[in-house]
C-alpha cells in the first residue's frame, strides 16, 4: 500500500513539473512501472478530481487539479524542518485530535500532520463539540517538544498567532486573537485551537495541536457569530495552498519558540488581541470574572484588573467582550 502511495504522489509531481505533455513512457521509465500501471494510475487520479488530458503519441498533461485535500499537493514545494514531514489525510474520522493521539502513543515522528474532510465528534475546548462543517481545514499536529507541561500551554497561543499572522500577512485579513484560542475576522470567529497532551509532573509526552478553519464553508451553515475566509474575502481559498502556507507559519513559529522562548510569541499575541485593554467578562463553569484584561503572563495566562485593583489571573474559561 505504501510503495503505491509513494508512486501516486511521484506521479503527481512529474504531473506538476511538466506544463507541457510527457510521454507514457517517460513517466513509466522515471516510476520505474509498466505504461499499463502508469494509465491506472492516471486513471485513479482522474476518479479523484484531477483533469488530465491525454493524447495519442504526446502523452499527458495536467490541466487542474481537486479542491480535495491531498497529501502529496501540499507537500509539493513544502520546506519545513518539523511540520508536515508526514500528511495524513482521511475522508472523515471521528476527531483529528484523537486519532493523533492514537499515532502518537504509538510513536508516530514529531510533524506528522492529520487531516479529515469531516469530523463526526469533533472536540472543543472544555469538552464541547467542534462541528466540522463542508469546505473545511480540520487537522491535528503531533510535537513532542522538548518543555516542562506549564511551557506547553504556550503552545495554543503560539498556533493562534502563527494562524493569525498568515491571515494578516498573506491575505491581507484584519486577524484578532480572542484569547486563548478563537481567530476572528471582524469579531466573527473563523478558526478555533485545541492543544491537549499527555505528559507526567515534569515531562511533556506529547502535544496535539488541533485547529479548525472555516476556510469555504457556506454562511448559512454557520452559527450568526461565526464566518469564514470565502466570505470575508469575497472569493474561495484554495485549502492545499492554505495547509501548505499554515504548515510553513507554525514550523517557522515553533523554531522560535523552541530557540528563543515565549518572549517574541507574546508580543506578536498582545500585537494581534482583540481583549488586552477592554473591560471582559470571563465565565468558567459556575463562576465568572469581569475586568479590564491588561496582558498575558509568562505562561500565557490572562491577566484581568478588578475593580478593586487586583490582578486576577485565569487560566480558563470562554471571554465576552463588554466594551
Amino acid at each position: 500500500m505504501q510503495n503505491h502511495n509513494e508512486k501516486i504522489n511521484s506521479l503527481i509531481r512529474i504531473l506538476h513539473q511538466h506544463t507541457e505533455f510527457i510521454s507514457g513512457e517517460t513517466i513509466s521509465k522515471t516510476l520505474h512501472i509498466t505504461r499499463a500501471s502508469v494509465w491506472k494510475y492516471i486513471e485513479q487520479l482522474r476518479t479523484i478530481g484531477y483533469y488530465i488530458e491525454a493524447q495519442p503519441h504526446r502523452g499527458y498533461r495536467l490541466v487542474s487539479i481537486p479542491d480535495n485535500i491531498i497529501a502529496a499537493e501540499i507537500q509539493l514545494d513544502l520546506h519545513t524542518a518539523v511540520f508536515g514531514k508526514e500528511i495524513l489525510v482521511f475522508p472523515e474520522l471521528d476527531s483529528t485530535n484523537a486519532h493523533a493521539a492514537v499515532l502518537a502513543q504509538a510513536q508516530h515522528p514529531e510533524g506528522t500532520v492529520i487531516i479529515a474532510e469531516r469530523q463526526t465528534k469533533g472536540r472543543g475546548r472544555l469538552g464541547r463539540t467542534w462541528v466540522s462543517y463542508d469546505g473545511g481545514v480540520y487537522c491535528s499536529i503531533i510535537l513532542r517538544p522538548p518543555v516542562t507541561p506549564q511551557e506547553a500551554t504556550e503552545i495554543t497561543l503560539f498556533g493562534a498567532v502563527s494562524l493569525c499572522h498568515l491571515l494578516s500577512q498573506q491575505f491581507g485579513l484584519p486577524a484578532k486573537i480572542r484569547w486563548p484560542n478563537d481567530v476572528l475576522i471582524c469579531q466573527k470567529k473563523v478558526a478555533g485551537i485545541l492543544t491537549e497532551l499527555e505528559a507526567e509532573q515534569d515531562r511533556v509526552h506529547f502535544v496535539i495541536l488541533g485547529i479548525g478553519i472555516n476556510c469555504n464553508t457556506s454562511l448559512k451553515l454557520l452559527p450568526e457569530e461565526a464566518s469564514s475566509l470565502k466570505e470575508e474575502l469575497g472569493a474561495p481559498v484554495s485549502r492545499i495552498a492554505l495547509i501548505r502556507e499554515l504548515l510553513t507559519m507554525l514550523d517557522y513559529f515553533y523554531a522560535l519558540w523552541l530557540n528563543r522562548g515565549f518572549q517574541e510569541i507574546a508580543a506578536l499575541w498582545r500585537q494581534y488581541s482583540s481583549i488586552l485593554g477592554r473591560i471582559v467578562r470571563v465565565d468558567f463553569r459556575d463562576t465568572h470574572v469581569e475586568g479590564v484584561a491588561t496582558d498575558i503572563d509568562e505562561q500565557g495566562a490572562l491577566l484581568i484588573r478588578l475593580d478593586n485593583g487586583i490582578i486576577k489571573k485565569i487560566t480558563a474559561g470562554d471571554v465576552t467582550l463588554l466594551r
